[in-house]
């Protein structure tokens, strides 16, 4: 829980009666929690949704402990995975809408739900709804061996895009490379946009998806292709300063901010695209490691490492 916005320290553990398990509702005693850059835009401010205090925490799995009134299709004993905008997952047990739960199959533990639904939900809108990826398109993914950035590649890769990662590290670079980058830069050490232009022959790219924000959009901008498409969806170096839309206009670009929750609004959207996220991982498309796990009660220490760039992903264990 967090009484106050800050640094890590504001993230506290304490005791907090589950209320009744009300109609259309369903008790979850969680098993995994996922930590997600979303939760440290919560508990720094940059995000204030929510009165003070809250308890942050967008997606988390576990088992069914009770099943309200009104609800069908789950029992006692289910392992369901969520997403909430409305917070909460970092709790032990909680008390949850059905219409957010979703039964998770055999191939798929409660771990590694709890690492891949936000992220994997995402990547699935970003190449499949936002910007639907095209055979032998050039597609720029900033932190391509980050939690998102990771899978953009590996389904644009599959897709027929030609992908290019932006990286920090030699080590990420590695990363990204195994997972279908054709090229990667080293955005400490070079200019990226110079090399974007370099490697496609001063064309630019078709797409850049970029959850960086601030550090990167100027950039971003100056390497798009004709009729090319500027994707954020995150904003981990700071927001974006306004800027004049006519920048725009030299290369008839687009731009876009989506937010993942839109495009899941229904029971049958949300479902829709789970299932294609369960199945891009059962038929190899996505690999994805089980989270790093941490004790709910230090999740401190998984926020800091979230923001010092320690390879995730990351979950906590109640």
């Amino acid at each position: 829980m967090i009484d106050a916005y800050g640094g890590p320290e504001t993230l506290r553990l304490r005791d907090v009666a589950v209320p009744p398990t009300g109609t259309g509702q369903l008790r979850i005693r969680h098993t995994s929690i996922g930590v997600n850059y979303h939760d440290i835009y919560v508990r720094s401010g940059q995000y204030r949704r929510f009165p003070l205090p809250l308890i942050p925490g967008l997606e988390a799995a576990g088992i069914i402990e009770e099943v309200g009134p009104d609800v069908t299709g789950f029992a006692p004993g289910d392992r369901v995975a969520y997403l909430d905008t409305g917070y909460g997952a970092y709790a032990a047990e909680r008390v949850l809408s059905a219409t957010l739960a979703l039964k998770l199959p055999d191939s798929i533990s409660n771990d590694l739900a709890a690492t891949i639904l936000l992220k994997g939900l995402t990547a699935a809108i970003l190449v499949l709804r936002v910007h639907p990826i095209q055979q032998g398109e050039v597609v720029l993914v900033h932190a391509a061996a980050g939690g998102v950035g990771h899978m953009l590649v590996q389904w644009a890769s599959h897709l027929g895009a030609e992908v290019i990662g932006t990286v920090g590290s030699p080590e990420k670079a590695a990363s990204a490379t195994a997972a279908g980058c054709r090229d990667v830069i080293l955005y400490k050490e070079t200019d990226f946009t110079a090399r974007v232009m370099e490697l496609t022959s001063g064309r630019g790219v078709d797409v850049v998806y970029d959850a960086v924000g601030r550090d990167t959009f100027d950039g971003s901008l100056a390497c798009l292709a004709m009729l090319g498409h500027l994707v954020n969806y995150g904003q981990s170096s700071g927001a974006i300063e306004p800027f004049d839309i006519a920048r725009l206009a030299p290369r008839s670009a687009t731009m876009s901010r989506p937010a993942y929750a839109h495009y899941v609004e229904t029971r049958p959207a949300l479902e829709a695209m789970a299932e294609t996220l369960w199945r891009a991982i059962a038929d190899g498309i996505l690999t994805v490691k089980e989270g790093n796990a941490y004790p709910l009660a230090e999740a401190a220490r998984a926020h800091e490492a979230l923001e010092q760039r320690i390879a995730g992903p990351f979950i906590l264990k109640p």
